[in-house]
This record gives structure tokens, C-alpha cells and sequence, in this order.
């Protein structure tokens, strides 16, 4: 196969995610117009975390279609960002976005339930599923940034390394305003277990980053 041949087999299985990322997001906003509109100004207003951080939040299908667009394009930005920095060979493209994508679901599957054993184990179950649900949200209001990445990566600024960095820069910026706001809005509630809060940053927030950013440098 020809390398024209392989630009054109990636950019057709690339771009059915793409899609199908699309359709999950489009059917999220007809489904839940109103919840959507909340969503959309999360960043500049916690109305959406205000009105739907509340029991049962986790399996509502608003909720899990955003995650499952979240997953979607992260995996492929994770996969774009490792080609951009030539760490994958071209052959076998779509199997490694199936393990990226299937490790990535696994990770916060078991992230997840690690912080709720945590709430379990402090007896503090609610205020745990609060700070998840509020971090969850702001993740997945930034794949709405990676998606637009994405899109560029793969049509328009093929490999280019300044879009990722961009990109980066924005989803921690997201992602930091999410977290300024967390414990601005629950810093009474967290004062107690301030320490096992830094740990739990440093071990299951951080320490990810870390190692993803040693292995990028690698």
C-alpha cells in the first residue's frame, strides 16, 4: 500500500469518528436542548453544575452521552498528538485508536471508582460524587475544544504541533478554571480532608499528566 493509499484508509476511519463523535453531541442537544444550553455556558456560569449535581446524575443520559463524546475525540486527539510526534508508525492505525480509546474508558472507569470508594470509605459520598460530577463536566465541555482540534489536526493543519499545544493550554485552562471553582465552592466541605485531597491530586490527576508528558518528552 502506497503512502497515499494510507493517508486516505486513516483519514476515512478518522473521519467516521469524527462523525459519529458529532452525532453522539447533536443527539445529547436535541435530546436535552435545555441541559445543553446550561452545559454550553459552563465555563462563565455553574448553572449546570447548580441544577444537575444531584442524585443519580452519573447514569443520566445527558451525562453519559457527553462522555461518551468526551472519550471519543480524546482518544483520537491522544492518537493525532502520539502521530504529530512520530511515536506510531502508520500501519495499524485504527487498532491503535481502539486500545487508546479502550485503555482511556477503562482509566476513568477505574479512576471513578476509586474516588467513589473514597467518598465510601469517608462517609462522605455525596460531596465526592459532587466534586466527580463537577470535574466530569468541565473534561467533557473541553472535548468540545479537542473535537474542533481534531478537525484541524486531521484536514487542515496536518501534525501541526503548535495546534496541540494550543489545544493543551486550553484544556487546562478549562479544566483549572473547573477545579478554582470546585474548591472555591466547596472549601469548607474540603478543609478536613485537605491533605487526602493533595494526595488524591498528586496520585490520580497529576501524576497522569506527568507521565504522559515524561513519555511525549521520551
Amino acid at each position: 500500500m502506497n503512502p497515499i493509499e494510507k493517508t486516505i484508509s486513516s483519514l476515512d476511519w478518522m473521519t467516521i469518528t469524527l462523525f459519529v463523535g458529532l452525532v453522539v453531541l447533536a443527539l445529547g442537544k436535541y435530546l436535552f436542548h435545555k441541559k445543553f444550553l446550561n452545559f454550553i455556558i459552563l465555563p462563565f456560569n455553574d448553572k449546570y453544575i447548580l441544577l444537575h449535581n444531584k442524585k443519580g446524575q452519573f447514569s443520566h443520559w445527558f451525562h453519559l452521552l457527553l462522555t461518551l463524546f468526551q472519550l471519543i475525540n480524546l482518544s483520537l486527539f491522544i492518537f493525532l498528538v502520539l502521530k504529530g510526534f512520530d511515536l506510531i508508525s502508520y500501519g495499524k492505525t485504527v487498532i491503535v485508536y481502539l486500545i487508546i480509546l479502550g485503555f482511556l474508558a477503562l482509566f476513568e472507569l477505574v479512576k471513578f471508582s476509586l474516588q467513589m470508594f473514597v467518598g465510601l470509605v469517608f462517609n462522605n459520598l455525596n460531596l465526592v460524587g459532587s466534586l466527580i460530577f463537577s470535574k466530569i463536566s468541565y473534561l467533557n465541555y473541553s472535548s468540545i475544544i479537542i473535537s474542533i482540534a481534531n478537525i484541524l489536526l486531521i484536514y487542515i493543519a496536518t501534525n501541526s504541533k503548535t495546534t496541540i499545544y494550543v489545544t493543551l493550554t486550553l484544556i487546562i485552562l478549562i479544566n483549572g478554571i473547573g477545579m478554582a471553582k470546585l474548591l472555591k465552592n466547596h472549601q469548607k466541605a474540603l478543609f478536613p480532608y485537605f491533605m487526602y485531597f493533595i494526595l488524591y491530586l498528586c496520585a490520580l490527576e497529576i501524576a497522569p499528566l506527568v507521565l504522559i508528558g515524561s513519555y511525549l518528552k521520551g
